[in-house]
């Protein structure tokens, strides 16, 4: 599996409330629309909570501010990854997706790289 892991911050005139429900919204369901041209096989957003209940944690060690969110985007492999980018159905429709985070992410301040997981623990039920 390959996957891309989105860190993302807000752009400064949204709330977390505004920014989330665009995210959840607007912005879930236009991926999933597109999905089919990218490839992907799994998209998941992680919210950050309001109130972040790690405030203390984040104190302690001297943790810099949370991100507003995190997406995670899977591919079977590499392989797919890179057809998918050659595809112009796909590159159509990664420039409605950039086209679309502009309007709520700062992207300038949010990274994003391609990664492979590394499980060390999955639990008994792996």
């Amino acid at each position: 599996m390959l996957k891309l892991t989105f860190c993302l911050r807000r752009l400064p005139t949204l709330s977390l409330v505004e920014f989330q429900d665009y995210w959840l919204n607007k912005h879930g369901p236009l991926v999933r629309n597109l999905q089919p041209a990218l490839g992907m096989v799994r998209y998941v957003q992680l919210h950050r909570l309001p109130g972040d209940l790690a405030d203390g944690m984040r104190r302690v060690r001297g943790a810099p501010e949370p991100y507003d969110g995190v997406a995670e985007l899977w591919w079977e492999s590499e392989e797919i990854y890179r057809a998918a980018r050659r595809n112009p159905e796909a590159r159509e429709a990664g420039r409605k997706l950039l086209e679309d985070e502009a309007k709520f992410i700062d992207l300038a301040r949010s990274p994003l790289w391609l990664n492979r997981e590394q499980v060390i623990y999955a639990g008994s039920g792996s």
